[in-house]
C-alpha cells in the first residue's frame, strides 16, 4: 500500500485576486509562506517518506518549506504541473467576460483538457507507486490538477465541484491492484493557529 499526500500549494497573489494561475509561474506570497512552514511543522511530526512537486515556483516554493521543517528531499516532476489555462491565465472572471463574453468556457481559448492533465497526474502518481510500494509520499501540486486526478482515482467522489482549499493535504491510498481510497480530504487544520491570529 503506498500512500499519498496530495498537498494544494500555498496561497498567492493571483490566488488572492481570483486570476487564473494556470502554467504561469507564480511565488508565493507571504501568506502562502506562512502556511507552508506551519504544514511542514505538521509534517515534521509525521511518518513521510519523500517528496514530489511540480516544477512550478509555487508549488517549489511550498515544497521547500516543508522540507526545511521534515529534512526530506525534493524530486520536482513537470508532470504534477497545473493545467495549462491557455488565454486566460492572468485574467479574474469578470475580466473574461468582459473579453469573451459570458459563453467563455464554451470557446476555445487554448486551455488543456481536464482529461489530459488528469492523465499525466494520474501516471506520475501511478509510477511512485510502482517504484515505492509501502511508502508515504507527498505530492505539492495545484488545486485544478488535483482535482481531476482525484475525480478520476475516487470515482468521482469527492465531487467535481469541490475545489481544494490553498495548503490543504489529501490523503490517498493505493493497493498492489491500483485500487485508490480516500483517508483524509482537503484538510487545513494546521492553519487554524495562524487564521485565528489574523482575525485578531
Amino acid at each position: 500500500m503506498t500512500t499519498f499526500g496530495l498537498i494544494r500549494h500555498g496561497s498567492t497573489i493571483w490566488n488572492k485576486e481570483g486570476r487564473a494561475q494556470g502554467s504561469s509561474d507564480i511565488p508565493l506570497n507571504e501568506n502562502g509562506w506562512q502556511q507552508a512552514r506551519l504544514l511542514g511543522e505538521r509534517i515534521a511530526g509525521e511518518q513521510w517518506d519523500r517528496i514530489y512537486a511540480s516544477d512550478l515556483k509555487r508549488a517549489q516554493q511550498t515544497a521547500q518549506a516543508i522540507a526545511e521543517a521534515s529534512g526530506l528531499t525534493i524530486t520536482l516532476d513537470a508532470r504534477l504541473r497545473e493545467l495549462d489555462g491557455g488565454l486566460i491565465e492572468g485574467t479574474t472572471q469578470a475580466e473574461r467576460i468582459e473579453r469573451w463574453g459570458e459563453d467563455w468556457k464554451e470557446q476555445d481559448l487554448g486551455l488543456e483538457t481536464p482529461e489530459s492533465g488528469a492523465k499525466r497526474g494520474l501516471a506520475c502518481l501511478q509510477e511512485l507507486a510502482e517504484c515505492y510500494p509501502d511508502e508515504r509520499i507527498l505530492i505539492v501540486s495545484h488545486g485544478v490538477l488535483l482535482n481531476h486526478v482525484l475525480n478520476v482515482i475516487l470515482q468521482q467522489e469527492p465531487p467535481k465541484w469541490h475545489s481544494l482549499d490553498n495548503m490543504s493535504i489529501t490523503v490517498v491510498e493505493c493497493d498492489a491492484d491500483q485500487e485508490w481510497d480516500c483517508a483524509l480530504y482537503n484538510c487545513t487544520s494546521h492553519l487554524l493557529p495562524y487564521e485565528a491570529n489574523k482575525a485578531e
